[in-house]
């Protein structure tokens, strides 16, 4: 089996390799839909509602439809077209009402960027507005206004969701395992919490940009900076009726994504444009602004957590409730509920457990796939909460972590069973508190605190996830022999930055026993060209298109066999190959090379046999089911990975500034296929969730507006703000069902850190917090609290308790 392959006997898999678009990327060559311009493209610009919640009376656009170089107008009444991917509840323009600040109500094409924007501008619009509610919470009083009135009426994916026609719950995900009340009931301390966390925006470096061209016939060519070519086609043929042979989505290099570009967009928009337009092309970019309000963002999240903790600090029993905010729109937020719903108690052993995770439409900016998939934003509350019962029970945080950790033989919160082949939580946890000598001070540690006066602080968390996804999920890929003996592979997996097209090349490189000079993986998707892949999501796309890799491989290399079989007049059986070509095993000497074989082997009299080598290799997901809907029982999870992060910070006590002085992230990555890889995506995710620890976050005002859409105060760390030190580490316990044992690593780099940011900085400080971001007047203003946060620790059924803040410790009596 491929995974058992020992790491020495690997020439490409586990060995650092350059990233084959380094160098497009590097020099400026990659094209990507930014820097496209067609023959006859006009330029779209996109009117946005300045309210939260409103009703349209009248739109004027006479004005802008009189300014020269103005090719179409549009707005929501001449578009009768709902757009969704699992909840139909979205018009690709505002009809009758505008459920969100920056929601798209008109839109222009016109021969200019200027032009366009000068008739979005005079399109004159009257509203009636109304009061928004803007909170999960609030959305589901019996006397909150109805997001969507019309919600029993929206189609939706039966098989996985309930939306709740007549309130604002456009999901509710339930899970129970055990008795939760005997649980309880047999606990010596219950510690009950709430942890929030705001939306916050992509911000990859490419925004989102497309171009349609709608032509006679109804044939339509989309260029986009899309995730997931195949899923855009799909939704954009049903929404519009068209049979999909008449949709042609072309994706060239994409300039980031992290989930936002996951579905589809604007690419509905632009096509209505082109079609007003006469059938010209329409180019839209999307403003840095609009990316804010206009695009979808991560969905905030409120989550309560209650658990019941034995004498012996073994958790007995957790009652978990999460209100997630779907913005104004299901989109994939229902989705990322299934997902935390199942996923909810962590690389934790639970007994006893209940979870009801509930996506709620609100008047904001809707919420949608975002790097990690809703872990991120649990993770942080139940992270945080971890260090919290350890506080309140008198045991060391690690300890406990460990004393809990799902093991062989464990069973989810799904009924799942954990083997020694899901991967090691435990490793993980141990080799992270290694890196940052946890429990200990360093000399150096010491001078710092002794000089600055900040005090040291140190955390241990832990993580896992699994690929969120249906089913049915499949991949392609097509493996093409060229007339020189190189290999193009087609595959429709996006590479946006993960690197995945590198590995999938090392991989194939590996399976044929080719140098990999040999070996291309195309760029530049196009559903008329290549294979299928279900989505570029969810880190999915290593192990699924790997597998489908490895498969064409072993494709091609038997196709080559036969015709070989013929060439040498031997039996498939005696033969074998090298690099060069294939040999009949006892006879080396006896061989024909690949060149020979490429494109069809032709006998010296002119005689032909074969013809173009091809491996088509398919995969789809084994064995995974729908979850009961009201057990929630069932297998939602192709595979887990583990990871664990350390961090040391220092703080300083009066003032509540801290610095990050190391980072060490550790992730049970099955096999290590590109070490560098790996570790850029380590260091990026972790980056990215330092980003969504310290500063990130949308605000609102009461009335809805966003009131920090874009970078002038919605910032995103940069290089600079790097920890002082950082370190990766792959644990490797082997998938058995991954491409040579590898499993995904793409999400997880981000869950956790701003736990583990959190629990460091009250380690250092005592300072106790619930939201992020974690900026430092916030631990300013938790060092200064008087009053206890809140009552946290319930009457127990042994006694009652009470805080001792004086000790840091928490007691029952």
């Amino acid at each position: 089996m491929l995974d058992q392959i020992p790491a020495q006997d690997l020439k490409y898999v586990g060995r650092e390799t350059a990233r084959i678009d380094a160098v497009e990327k590097l020099t400026g060559r990659a094209t990507y839909v930014s820097d496209m311009a067609v023959p006859g493209m006009l330029f779209a610009r996109v009117k946005t509602s300045p309210h939260a919640r409103a009703k349209i009376l009248s739109i004027d656009t006479s004005a802008a439809r009189a300014i020269p170089g103005v090719r179409a107008v549009v707005t929501g009444k001449d578009l009768e077209y709902k757009l969704g991917l699992y909840v139909v509840d979205k018009d690709i323009l505002a009809r009758d009402e505008v459920r969100h600040f920056g929601e798209a109500v008109a839109a222009v094409a016109a021969d200019t960027l200027e032009t366009a924007q000068k008739a979005v501008e005079a399109i004159q619009i009257d509203y009636e507005v109304l009061e928004p509610v803007l909170h999960p919470k609030d959305a589901l009083k019996e006397d909150a206004p109805l997001v969507h009135p019309d919600l029993g009426s929206y189609s939706y994916m039966e098989a996985a969701f309930t939306p709740k026609p007549g309130t604002n719950i456009a999901n509710h995900t339930r899970l129970r395992k055990g008795d939760l009340e005997r649980g309880f009931a047999s606990s010596e301390w219950i510690i009950d919490r709430e942890y929030t966390n705001p939306s916050v925006q992509h911000v990859p470096m490419e925004t989102h940009v497309a171009i349609v061209q709608w032509s006679a016939g109804d044939q339509v060519q989309i260029w986009s900076s899309a995730q997931s070519p195949f899923t855009l086609r799909n939704l954009f043929c049903i929404a519009f009726g068209l049979p999909h042979r008449n949709v042609r989505v072309q994706i060239p290099y994409v300039g980031g994504g992290f989930g936002g570009k996951a579905g589809i967009g604007i690419e509905p928009l632009v096509a209505v444009l082109s079609r007003a337009a006469g059938g010209r092309p329409v180019k839209l970019t999307a403003t840095r602004e609009e990316e804010f309000s206009l695009l979808p963002c991560r969905s905030q999240l409120t989550y309560r957590i209650k658990t019941g903790i034995s004498r012996e600090g073994k958790i007995l029993a957790q009652q978990m409730t999460m209100y997630w905010d779907s913005g104004a729109y299901a989109d994939y937020a229902v989705n990322v509920t299934r997902a935390s719903g199942y996923s909810a108690g962590g690389p934790y052993e639970i007994p006893n457990a209940a979870v009801d995770a509930y996506t709620v439409y609100t008047n904001k900016p809707f919420g949608t796939a975002y790097r990690g998939f809703g872990h991120v934003e649990f993770f942080w509350g139940l992270e945080r909460h971890m260090d919290l019962i350890a506080q309140a029970i008198g045991m060391d945080p690690l300890e406990f972590r460990l004393k809990n950790t799902l093991k062989p033989g464990s069973v989810t919160l799904t009924g799942e069973k954990i083997t020694s082949h899901t991967g090691d939580i435990d490793k993980c946890l141990t080799k992270a508190a290694e890196m940052i000598r946890y429990g200990e001070v360093s000399p150096e540690e010491e001078a710092l605190a002794a000089r600055s006066g900040k005090k040291i602080g140190k955390a241990v968390v832990g993580l896992h996830k699994a690929p969120a996804m249906p089913p049915f999920t499949a991949t392609t890929v097509i493996i093409k022999m060229n007339e020189d003996g190189s290999v193009t592979a087609n595959i429709s997996l996006i590479d946006y930055g993960q690197g995945t097209y590198t590995a999938v090349a090392q991989m194939i490189a590996e399976r044929l026993g080719f140098p990999l000079e040999r070996v291309k993986v195309a760029f530049e998707s196009d559903t008329d060209r290549d294979p299928y892949d279900w989505q570029t999501v969810a880190s999915k796309g290593l192990l699924l298109s790997g597998n489908a890799a490895i498969l064409a491989a072993e494709d091609l290399l038997r196709n080559a066999y036969n015709d070989a079989a013929q060439v040498l007049r031997a039996n498939v059986i005696d033969l074998d190959h090298d690099s060069e070509g294939i040999f009949v095993r006892h006879r080396e000497e006896e061989r024909v090379s690949f060149r020979q074989l490429a494109i069809g082997y032709a006998y010296p009299n002119g005689n032909a046999i074969g013809g173009p080598l091809v491996g088509v290799g398919r995969y789809i997901a084994q064995g995974l089911t729908h979850l009961n809907k009201e057990t929630g029982q069932g297998l939602p999870a192709l595979d887990w990975t583990y990871g664990a992060h350390g961090m040391i910070v220092a703080v300083d006590p009066e003032t509540g500034e801290y610095d990050v002085l190391k980072v060490a992230s550790v992730f049970d990555a099955g096999r290590v296929i590109n070490p560098g890889a790996f570790r850029g995506q380590a260091i990026g995710g972790m980056l990215q969730g330092l980003g969504t620890a310290t500063v990130e976050g949308y605000i609102y005002d009461q009335k809805g507006h966003l009131l920090n859409p874009s970078f002038t105060d919605n910032k995103i760390p940069t290089s600079r703000d790097l920890p002082l030190e950082v370190e990766t580490f792959g644990v490797e316990c082997p998938q058995l069902d991954g491409p040579y044992g590898a499993r995904g690593v793409g999400e997880h780099s981000m869950i956790s850190v701003a736990a583990a940011l959190g629990n460091a900085i009250q380690r250092a400080s005592g300072a106790e917090l619930t939201h992020m971001p974690l900026r430092f007047e916030d631990v300013w203003r938790a060092l200064n609290r008087k009053e206890p946060v809140d009552n946290w620790i319930t009457k127990s059924p042994r006694g009652s308790c009470k805080s001792a803040p004086e000790i840091g410790k928490y007691q029952c009596d």
